[in-house]
């Protein structure tokens, strides 16, 4: 059975939206789609719409039986037709990403941080690298051994995360303020690399700044066009946000990238998600 985890990594690390691979295209393409038709697609439907975002069927049916074998998708008929639904877990994940992808919150430093403190014994010791790769995910930063930190905003989805894997036993989640002695600004340096997230921001916002030009410029909005620029959007969008924990804007340096990057998202995906929408319905309805 996949994790948490095992969904994240199959989103990989490219943000490039030219370099994404035939997995995470498809696991966009349910998230967007699927899941108010019932979570369910046909192979056939899969082949059409992952042709046209530039992917042959083999690599489709390849990347299709890898997401089955992780358990994110499970294999079933309707009305005939082969197809594949979204597991259960699959969907959680989803449900829980939507809230992550679309959503900005705006925190402040008066709003505070959890922290995690966990425990697990040697015998368990797996799980003790889960409880790390799944706070690293949910965007905690570690401040010493077992003992992580994000701002507060995260405390309820953390709280649901760890109690769905069944790794809540293992932890406590306090709110804390911080009270000295070294600046905040410069702990939050230790504790994220951010480097590292203005890196990617930087990248982002290097490959889609092109298209938020063109599409300026652009009077209509041609469906089939705004499919595959908003699928090969988001699919090189939604990482970001796992990787960067939302800090208050006081603590981040002055020419940070991220805001940059998300107006650019919101903009495009003003643009091209009702058209994208349209025409992905229509091609899933024959």
């Amino acid at each position: 059975m996949t994790t948490l985890v095992d969904l994240s990594e199959v989103d990989g690390g490219a943000t490039d939206a030219q370099s994404a691979q035939p997995r995470q295209l498809i696991v966009t393409v349910y998230g967007l789609y699927a899941r108010e038709v019932g979570g369910w697609l046909s192979v056939a439907a899969l082949i059409r719409l992952l042709g046209e975002l530039g992917v042959d069927e083999p690599a489709v049916r390849s990347s299709i039986s890898r997401l089955k074998r992780r358990g994110i998708l499970d294999a079933s008929r309707v009305g005939g037709a082969a197809g594949y639904a979204l597991s259960e877990q699959a969907r959680l994940i989803l449900r829980e990403g939507d809230h992550r992808i679309f959503e900005r919150p705006r925190p402040t430093l008066a709003d505070g941080w959890v922290l995690a403190v966990f425990s697990v014994p040697e015998s368990e010791r797996q799980k003790r690298h889960t409880l790390r790769s799944q706070l690293t995910r949910l965007g905690f930063g570690n401040t010493a051994p077992g003992v992580w930190i994000a701002p507060a905003h995260l405390q309820a989805e953390t709280a649901e995360v760890l109690t769905r894997l069944g790794l809540s036993a293992y932890v406590d989640l306090f709110r804390a303020d911080h009270l000295g002695f070294a600046t905040l600004r410069d702990k939050v340096t230790t504790w994220w690399d951010l480097p590292a997230l203005q890196a990617l921001y930087t990248e982002f916002l290097t490959a889609h700044g092109p298209l938020a030009a063109r599409w300026r410029r652009r009077r209509t909005v041609p469906p089939a066009e705004a499919f595959t620029d908003y699928v090969r959007l988001l699919t090189a969008w939604r990482r970001l946000p796992y990787l960067d924990p939302g800090l208050p804007a006081e603590l981040l340096p002055t020419d940070w990238p991220g805001t940059e990057a998300a107006d650019l998202f919101v903009t495009l995906q003003a643009k091209l998600a009702p058209a994208a929408h349209e025409h992905a319905q229509s091609r899933l309805s024959r």
